[in-house]
C-alpha cells in the first residue's frame, strides 16, 4: 500500500472509531453498522463476562427492542410498551412514558434520538397507531408543540383518504439527519394498501419536509414501469425495514420491499420501480441520486429489509466507499456509494414464466456474480429434514415437493403450489447484518425457511363479476382449469361430450383430472357455456379477478423447518475480495442439542449481530443463549443463559470507564416450546470491576 492509501485508511479508521463509541441510535449509529469501537471487552477477556444487572419487562409481552444510551440515560421498552428511562450502570428506573393502550401499534424495535447543537433540547421520537410523537428525553413528557397537540398523523399527505388507510407506520424506527427524521412505512400485505412513500419530518415541529414517491407519479422517473395512474391505487414498495444515513455525503440509503399484493401482480404489470430497490436519496431534499432494483415485478415478497451497510474496501487496487445490501434471496449486492455502479458484474438471467391468468412475470431477474449466496436457494425432496420421525409425514412432504412447481429462486406462485427457497421469510431480514467498515468485512445472519406459495381465487371477485355467461365461464375456467389445460384449452374433448357428461367429469373427476366438488352448479354451467362458445368470450387481459396466497411456511409437526439443517447461519464476507471468509450454524435447538445435534442453528431467528473493535461478534438467539464469537473465525468464545429467548440486537456502550453489553431477552422460545408466558428481561453483561 502506498503512503497516500495508508493515510486514507488511517483517516477512515479514526473516523469510524470516533463515530462508534456510543449507542445513541438504532443499530448504534446513523450508518446502521451494528458496530462498536469499544475495546475493553475483547477476545482475551470475554470469557470473564458476567451479568451485572437485569431489568424485567414486567408484562409477559414479546419484545425485540434495541436499547439506546444517550445523555446519561438508557431507553428501553417495557411495561405494556411504555418507554422507560434507566440508569445505564444500575438499571434504576428514572421515568416511564406510557405509549397507549395495550393493543397499540408501536415503533417497538427501537427509538430515534435527537438533540440540539447546544444539547438543551433532547427528544425521543416514535410512532403509535399511525401518529408520530416526540417526548422530552430528560423527563419523558410529551412535547406539546410537536405536530398538532403533540402528534403528527402519518396517514396524511399520501394522496389517499386517511380514513381508508389502516396501517402506515412501521415498527422499525427511521433515521435522524440534522433536524430531519426520515421514515419508511409498513403499509400492509393486502390489495389496496397505503403507498410506500419515503418521508422526512422536522424533528422540532413535526411538519412534513419532503416526500419521495416509491410508486412514481406522472412525470417522475419510473412512472412508465407501472400501468397508468397506478400511484392512485397500488400500495407497498415501502421501506418497512431499516434505513442507513451516510452523514458525510448527506445521503440516505433506502431498501424497499415488494409492491402489493405480494404474490399476484396482474393489476400492476411492469417492472414496478421502486419496489425491491436500494435507493440513494439526498437526505436534505429527498431527490433521487441513484437506485438499483433487485427484483423486477416482485410476486414473491422478496423485500429488502436489512439495513444497507457502509464499508470501505480495496477493489482493483483502490480504496472504494461501498454500500452493501443483503436480501431475502440470499444475495449480497455491493455498489459504489457515489455512483451506484456494482463492484462485480450483475447479470440479467432468464427466469420461469407465470402460468397465472393475467399475470406476466418479468422475463429476467438480476443475479450478482459475487459475492457467493449466503443461503440455500433450492429445496428438493433430497433436502427433507432428518428430524421428521413419522414416515407418513415424510411421504406427504415428499409428495408436496414433487407435485409443486419448483424451478428455483424465481418460480412464480401458482394454483397448484410453488416451492420458494430460502423463502419470503428467509434469507436476511431486519437487523440481520453488521459491518466492520475499516476491514471491509460484512457479517450476515440468515435463515433457510422454505415456503409453499399456493394461489387461490378471492371468492368475492367471482361473485361480483359481471358480463356475458361466456365471460363469466372464462373467469371460472381460468381460476380452476387454466393451470392444466392452458389458455388454448388443450386435451379437452369439446363437442365429443354432452353437457351432462362434462358436468359429471367436473364433479367426479376422470383419470389425472381431480374432482371439483367445490364449484357451484352455476359455476359449472358457466364453464360449460364457455367451452361451447369460447370465441364469444373476449381474451381477458389485465386483472382476472384477485388471487390470494394460501402459502404456508414449510414447517413440520415438531414445529421445525421441513428442510434439513442448519436453519440459521452466520456468514462472514470479505468484501475486498467478494468472497465468503467463514460460515457457521448460529444457535441450536435445546431438545436436539441434548441428543448431540448441536450444529442445527436456532430456528426462526430475528438475530441482530454486533461486531466490535475488540474482535468479537455478539448475538443472541431464541435458544435463550447469548454468545460472543471470534470475528475472524466464528468460534464461540463465550456464552450465557439470558433468562429468556432473545431477538433483536444488543447495545454496547461505556459508562464511568466500564463497557456494557445489554440484550433484550423477551421473545418466544424455540420450537417445540414456542408457546407459554414470556418472562422478559433486559440483562447487562460486563467485566468485573
Amino acid at each position: 500500500m502506498n503512503r497516500l492509501g495508508l493515510c486514507l485508511l488511517i483517516a477512515t479508521s479514526c473516523a469510524h472509531a470516533q463515530n462508534h463509541l456510543t449507542w445513541s441510535d438504532y443499530g448504534g449509529a446513523p450508518d446502521s453498522a451494528q458496530y462498536s469501537g469499544l475495546t475493553q471487552i475483547n477476545r482475551e477477556n470475554v470469557a470473564k463476562l458476567k451479568p451485572v444487572w437485569t431489568y424485567p419487562t414486567a408484562d409477559g409481552n414479546r419484545y425485540f427492542f434495541n436499547p439506546l444510551v444517550a445523555g446519561g440515560l438508557m431507553y428501553v421498552m417495557a411495561k405494556n410498551s411504555a418507554i422507560v428511562a434507566l440508569d445505564p450502570a444500575t438499571a434504576k428506573e428514572v421515568w416511564v412514558h406510557p405509549t397507549g393502550p395495550d393493543n397499540a401499534i408501536i415503533t417497538n424495535r427501537g427509538l430515534n434520538y435527537w438533540e440540539s447543537p447546544d444539547h438543551k433540547d433532547r427528544r425521543l421520537l416514535f410512532a403509535a397507531n399511525n401518529f408520530l410523537q416526540a417526548i422530552d428525553a430528560k423527563t419523558g413528557k410529551s412535547v406539546a408543540g410537536f405536530g398538532v397537540n403533540g402528534r403528527t398523523d402519518l396517514r396524511e399527505g399520501l394522496g389517499r383518504d386517511p380514513k381508508t388507510l389502516a396501517l402506515v407506520q412501521s415498527t422499525t424506527p427511521g433515521k435522524i439527519f440534522e433536524n430531519l427524521l426520515i421514515l419508511g412505512s409498513a403499509t400492509n400485505q393486502e390489495y389496496d394498501s397505503a403507498p410506500g412513500d419515503i418521508r422526512a419530518y422536522d424533528v422540532r415541529t413535526g411538519k412534513l419536509a419532503w416526500t419521495f414517491h416509491t410508486v412514481p407519479h406522472p412525470g417522475e422517473y419510473g412512472y412508465e414501469s407501472w400501468p397508468k395512474d397506478a400511484w392512485k391505487t397500488v400500495g407497498g414498495a415501502n421501506a418497512w425495514g431499516e434505513l442507513t444515513v451516510d452523514e458525510k455525503r448527506a445521503t440516505v440509503f433506502v431498501p424497499t420491499g415488494s409492491p402489493k399484493y405480494n404474490f399476484y401482480g396482474a393489476d400492476r404489470l411492469g417492472a414496478n420501480l421502486y419496489g425491491d430497490c436500494l435507493i440513494a436519496l439526498d437526505a436534505r431534499t429527498g431527490k433521487r441520486r441513484w437506485h438499483f432494483q433487485m427484483v423486477h415485478h416482485d410476486i414473491w415478497d422478496y423485500d429488502n429489509a436489512t439495513a444497507p451497510k457502509l464499508l470501505t474496501v480495496r477493489h482493483d487496487g483502490k480504496l472504494v466507499d461501498v454500500v452493501a445490501q443483503a436480501g431475502k434471496q440470499g444475495f449480497v449486492w455491493v455498489f459504489n456509494r457515489d455512483t451506484g455502479e456494482p463492484l462485480w458484474p450483475i447479470e440479467e438471467r432468464p427466469v420461469p414464466a407465470s402460468d397465472m391468468p393475467g399475470e406476466k412475470a418479468w422475463p429476467t431477474q438480476p443475479f450478482p456474480t459475487a459475492p457467493p449466496p449466503f443461503a440455500r436457494q433450492k429445496f428438493t425432496a433430497d433436502d427433507i429434514s432428518p428430524f421428521i420421525e413419522d414416515p407418513q409425514e415424510r411421504a406427504r412432504l415428499r409428495d408436496t415437493i414433487l407435485s409443486a412447481r419448483n424451478e428455483g429462486l424465481f418460480t412464480p406462485p401458482t394454483l397448484r403450489g410453488s416451492i420458494q427457497m430460502p423463502g419470503n421469510n428467509g434469507g436476511a431480514n431486519w437487523n440481520n447484518g453488521a459491518a466492520d467498515a475499516e476491514k471491509g468485512l460484512l457479517y450476515v445472519v440468515s435463515k433457510d425457511y422454505p415456503a409453499l406459495l399456493k394461489l387461490e381465487p378471492d371468492g368475492t371477485q367471482a361473485a361480483a363479476m359481471t358480463g356475458s355467461p361466456e365471460e363469466k365461464g372464462q373467469f371460472v375456467f381460468n381460476q380452476n382449469c387454466l393451470v392444466c389445460h392452458g389458455p388454448d384449452r388443450k386435451d379437452l374433448p369439446g363437442a365429443k361430450l354432452t353437457r351432462d357428461q362434462i358436468r359429471e367429469i367436473v364433479r367426479s373427476g376422470r383419470g389425472a383430472m381431480p374432482a371439483f366438488k367445490q364449484l357451484s352448479d352455476g359455476e359449472v354451467n358457466q364453464i360449460i357455456g364457455y367451452l361451447a362458445n369460447p370465441l364469444r368470450a373476449p381474451a381477458q387481459t389485465g386483472v382476472h379477478g384477485r388471487y390470494k396466497s394460501s402459502f404456508g411456511f414449510m414447517v413440520t409437526s415438531n414445529g421445525l423447518s421441513a428442510i434439513k439443517p442448519p436453519w440459521t447461519s452466520l456468514t462472514a464476507f470479505d468484501l475486498n475480495a467478494g468472497t465468503i471468509k467463514w460460515k457457521i450454524p448460529l444457535g441450536e435447538i435445546p431438545e436436539l442439542a441434548a441428543k448431540g445435534f448441536k450444529d442445527t442453528g436456532a430456528f426462526y431467528p430475528k438475530t441482530g449481530p454486533v461486531v466490535t473493535a475488540g474482535g468479537l461478534i455478539f448475538a443472541g438467539t431464541r435458544d435463550r443463549k447469548v454468545r460472543a464469537l471470534d470475528a475472524d473465525t466464528g468460534k464461540v468464545l463465550w456464552e450465557a443463559d439470558a433468562g429468556a429467548a432473545v431477538e433483536g440486537m444488543p447495545a454496547i456502550y461505556e459508562v464511568g470507564g466500564r463497557e456494557y453489553v445489554v440484550f433484550c431477552a423477551s421473545a418466544a422460545p424455540s420450537p417445540p416450546n414456542a408457546g407459554g408466558k414470556i418472562n422478559g428481561v433486559y440483562v447487562a453483561f460486563a467485566l468485573s470491576e
